[in-house]
C-alpha cells in the first residue's frame, strides 16, 4: 500500500472567525500541478463558519484538472434527499472520468443543527436516515435500483464512512469501503479499524486521516500510519493553501523516497 496526500479545497475553515474562501479552481489546478493525489471539499448548509456547496466544488475542481482524485471530506447525506444526491454522485462520476470519493458522515455537533432544521430533517434523526440512504445509494448511483432507474448510471465511488462511534463503526463496516478520522494518532487508528473489520464479513477497511498528529519526525509518524492501516492523509488548512498545498507535496516526495 503507498499512503496517499490529500489536501481540502479553499472553501471553508475549522475557524469560524478566518473563513478561508478561495479560487476553487486555481487551488485544485496547483494540487495536481505539485503532484498531490486529492482535493476535498467540506459539506454542510449552514456550519459553524461560511462555506460553499460541495457538489459544485467538486465539479469545478473536476472540470480544471485531469488526473486529481476529487472528494467529498464528507458529504452529509441525511440533509438531501437520497435520490438527488445519488444523481450529484453519478454526474460527478460522469464528468470527472470516475475520479470521485465518496465521504458520508452524520455531522458534527459543534455546528448546531441550523442546517438541518432549515433542510427539515430533525437533528436526532440524522444517524437513522444516513445508514437509510447508505442502504439504496449504491444502487441509485448505478441506475441499477429496480424501482428508481436514474439515468445515466455511473460507477459507484469508493465511500468511506467517518465516526468514532460504536454506530459509526457499523455503518463503515456494513455499507463502506473504508473508515475515516479526525486526528487519532497512529495506534487509536489501529484500535479503531480492529474494532472495524471485525464487524464487516470479510471486508478489510482502511482509514483515512483528516488532520493527522505529525509531531517529532513526521516522516515517522507518516510511516506509523501507514503500517495502522491508513491508506489516505489529508492535511488540515492553515489560512494559507498555496502554502499548505507545498507542505503536502513536499511531505509525499519525502516520504515516498
Amino acid at each position: 500500500m503507498s499512503l496517499e496526500f490529500g489536501v481540502i479545497l479553499p472553501t471553508s475553515t475549522p475557524d469560524p472567525a478566518k473563513p478561508i474562501i478561495g479560487d476553487v479552481r486555481e487551488s485544485a489546478r496547483y494540487a495536481e500541478d505539485v503532484g498531490l493525489d486529492s482535493v476535498w471539499s467540506t459539506d454542510h448548509l449552514i456550519a459553524s463558519a461560511p462555506m460553499l456547496e460541495s457538489s459544485v466544488v467538486l465539479a469545478t475542481a473536476a472540470a480544471v484538472t485531469e488526473r486529481i482524485t476529487i472528494g467529498y471530506n464528507v458529504m452529509l447525506l441525511a440533509l438531501r434527499p437520497v435520490a438527488w444526491a445519488a444523481k450529484q454522485i453519478s454526474t460527478l462520476q460522469h464528468v470527472s472520468g470516475n475520479r470521485l470519493v465518496l465521504g458520508v458522515g452524520t455531522g458534527n455537533p459543534a455546528h448546531g443543527d441550523a442546517g438541518w432544521r432549515a433542510a427539515g430533517v430533525e437533528f436526532s434523526e440524522r444517524g437513522r436516515l444516513t445508514d437509510e440512504a447508505l442502504a439504496v445509494l449504491p444502487g441509485l448511483i448505478s441506475g441499477t435500483d429496480p424501482e428508481f432507474a436514474i439515468a445515466p448510471g455511473a460507477e459507484v465511488p469508493p465511500i468511506f464512512v467517518a465516526g468514532g462511534g460504536a454506530r459509526a463503526h457499523r455503518r463503515a463496516a456494513k455499507y463502506a469501503d473504508g473508515w475515516a478520522t479526525i486526528a487519532l494518532p497512529p495506534a487509536e487508528v489501529r484500535a479503531n479499524l480492529e474494532q472495524i473489520n471485525e464487524l464487516a464479513e470479510g471486508k478489510q477497511l482502511k482509514a483515512t486521516v483528516v488532520a493527522p498528529q505529525l509531531t517529532g519526525d513526521p516522516l515517522e509518524q507518516l510511516a506509523a500510519y501507514e503500517a495502522a492501516g491508513t491508506e489516505r492523509i489529508i492535511l488540515p488548512p492553515t489560512g494559507n493553501w498555496r502554502e499548505d498545498y507545498d507542505t503536502a507535496a513536499t511531505l509525499r516526495t519525502q516520504f515516498q523516497n
